[in-house]
């Protein structure tokens, strides 16, 4: 085994290893550079995260330490349907808008701040004895620490009884002339044509008036060719009225997402804690996973400085997985049209409920109040398939 090499040469040692850079370390490593100087940190990655490779959207407070990062925010979003346009005011939320750039460079500041060991390179084992995890490489051990922190990709420890994807493609579209409204982000756009088992919708983000980003997205169990992406965006964008032949496409985003009642396992061995998708940050019932990273990432800095294992809260309460599992089979099994299914939950919410429901952070009282809200006899059908499923299993 490589980690026996470690009994023979030298390794350093550390408090934490972060093994992956992207966007669940990259905000962990921002948390610990602001509040636990001191600590002793590897980065173990074969890719260095620069530039603009991904866009978060997320709805919050405003206020926080990533507010001078935002590429853009909205008091208000739009979500349209073919029976009309809903305008949802947000406040005391907003909804933000956050590229890659900044979050790396943040990142690499708080590396360079606490004097971070970096390793390009892909960790092939952690062996982990219970009191420390040895990190090894392609060459052999890298670095011995404390605690893992391992934001690497990983497939469900138990396969879900639905398995859905959040896929979708976005064009960074540029114009020579005012074109864009910079006040108005539309968060769902359901007049896209639906696929026959999914939900599909497109939505716009504008940075200003000459530079937005324009975004095709699935929920549904399998991603499409490139050729369908461009032509579901080509659609998309001139049903709103926008003139491709006169805009560039600047960037283009990519990108899939598990959506699954899979059960992560966010403690795989007595010292590495997943992060990030990983580690259950990814809501099952939509696919979003950035407030959840962003509160793993709070809570691990927090625990360090305060000399407490980095064990984050689980990122969702059970009744929310077991809740976004009955959607999910709801949705699947065609029990509800989904287009329908998210009209009515914003028509009969609050919007703030609504996000704080989808961020997990809502109370007992308010999730049975987003239950009233949903058609009553296909998510009993839905519950009573999905507890009979949970039996048999």
């Amino acid at each position: 085994m490589a980690w026996q090499a470690d009994r023979m040469i030298s390794i350093p040692d550390v408090d934490l290893a972060f093994v992956g850079g992207g966007g669940a370390a990259s905000l962990t490593l921002a948390a610990l550079g602001r509040e636990a100087a001191g600590v002793r940190i590897a980065v173990i990655d074969p890719v260095h995260k620069r530039g603009q490779d991904r866009t978060w959207a997320f709805w919050g407070y405003p206020g926080t330490v990533l507010d001078p990062l935002l590429s853009a925010s909205w008091a208000a979003v739009d979500v349209i349907t073919p029976a009309g346009r809903r305008e949802l005011p947000l406040t005391p939320l907003r909804y933000a808008m956050l590229r890659s750039a900044p979050l790396y460079e943040l990142a690499q500041q708080a590396e360079r701040d606490l004097g971070a060991l970096r390793f390009t390179a892909p960790a092939e084992e952690l062996h982990d004895d219970g009191s420390s995890v040895v990190v090894s490489g392609p060459g052999g051990p890298l670095v011995r620490a404390g605690w893992v922190l391992d934001s690497r990709p990983r497939p469900p420890r138990r396969p879900g009884r639905t398995n859905w994807l959040q896929h979708f493609r976005g064009w960074w579209l540029e114009a020579d002339r005012p074109v864009f409204q910079p006040e108005r982000a539309v968060l769902m756009d359901f007049r896209t044509p639906q696929p026959a088992r999914g939900v599909s919708f497109g939505y716009v983000l504008p940075v200003s008036d000459r530079f937005a980003l324009v975004e095709y997205t699935e929920f549904s169990p399998a991603v499409l060719s490139n050729d369908a992406y461009d032509t579901a965006l080509v659609a998309y964008a001139e049903s709103i009225g926008l003139d491709l032949a006169s805009l560039r496409v600047r960037e283009v985003e990519n990108g899939v997402i598990p959506m699954t009642d899979g059960l992560f396992e966010a403690r795989p061995s007595p010292r590495v804690v997943r992060l990030g998708t990983a580690g259950g940050a990814t809501r099952p019932s939509t696919g979003f996973t950035f407030s959840a990273m962003l509160r793993q990432a709070d809570e691990i800095a927090r625990a360090v400085t305060a000399g407490r294992p980095p064990v984050p809260q689980p990122p969702y309460p059970a009744r929310h997985l077991w809740m976004d599992s009955v959607q999910l089979r709801a949705l699947d099994r065609g029990l509800v049209d989904g287009v329908a299914f998210f009209d009515r939950l914003f028509e009969r919410n609050p919007p703030e409920r609504v996000l704080r429901f989808l961020d997990g952070v809502t109370t007992w009282r308010e999730d049975l109040l987003m239950m009233a809200s949903s058609p009553l006899l296909p998510m009993t059908r839905a519950a009573a398939g999905d507890a009979a499923s949970r039996l048999r299993g």
